[in-house]
């Protein structure tokens, strides 16, 4: 990775030729190739075997340019983590444009989120599962195979609107400090980043620690297994109601 002084100096110099700057581009995404493709198989890892990984580098490949293009070094954030914020992105968007979950889903993870919230909101901390199956009237065997169904679309959950992606900002997007942020929209940020860590702090404590390892530490599922000596689907299941949990919240109280 080079350093962020280098990124910077490389990303400034946008009036040089055409030819010399494209070739910097060239350079730029031979060497973060590793980190796309490594980005692209952490979320293939949790999509059906029927999404093509050679699609998702190739987004992934577009976002990377898309950070080149907009990288102001002047805003504080590296450039590694903003490329990977925009490669995720362009993944992700690129997904959501495919349509591969069915709309069956969708309805289940939408439901599923609501019920979480609102019993939640009632009870005033987490739900259990027996608590959560009751208020649907359904078995807890059936409320877990619910949360199977849709775990496949939890990866986006947290960062793409499951109704719209196009009419509505992500929450990395609205997260990034940007340029032609006003005063507002830096209050509006700072106000969604507590909501965000708030309702991560009231989460179970496994599920914290999944959401933790998962995002802010980068582990796949398998390491978080092996680190908490759970299975990876156990994992994966827990990963999921956390996402659930969290939407439903932020869906009720914020940007949703």
């Amino acid at each position: 990775m080079p350093k962020d002084g280098l990124a910077a100096k490389a990303l400034a110099k946008t009036h040089q030729p055409k030819k010399r700057y494209s070739k910097q581009k060239e350079e730029f995404i031979l060497k973060y190739a590793p980190l796309i493709k490594y980005i692209a198989n952490r979320i293939a890892s949790r999509l059906p075997v029927h999404i093509d990984i050679h699609d998702m580098i190739n987004s992934g490949v577009l976002g990377l340019m898309d950070a080149i293009e907009k990288f102001n070094p002047d805003k504080g954030v590296k450039f590694e983590t903003y490329a990977e914020y925009r490669i995720k992105g362009a993944i992700l968007d690129n997904l959501r444009a495919m349509d591969w979950v069915p709309r069956s889903i969708r309805k289940v993870a939408t439901m599923l989120e609501n019920a979480y919230a609102d019993l939640e909101k009632k009870l005033g901390r987490p739900a259990t599962d027996e608590e959560v199956a009751e208020i649907m009237n359904i078995a807890v065997e059936k409320l877990q195979k619910l949360v199977n169904r849709v775990s496949n679309i939890s990866i986006i959950s947290l960062e793409r609107d499951s109704k719209n992606s196009d009419s509505r900002p992500s929450l990395l997007d609205k997260l990034m400090d940007k340029e032609n942020t006003t005063a507002l929209d830096k209050l509006d940020t700072e106000e969604l980043r507590d909501v965000l860590a708030n309702n991560i702090e009231l989460l179970p404590e496994k599920e914290k620690k999944v959401i933790s390892f998962y995002y802010f530490n980068d582990l796949t599922m398998k390491k978080i297994g092996k680190i908490l000596n759970l299975t990876e689907s156990r994992v994966s299941q827990i990963h999921t109601k956390a996402v659930l949990r969290l939407r439903g919240k932020l869906r009720k109280t914020y940007y949703c």
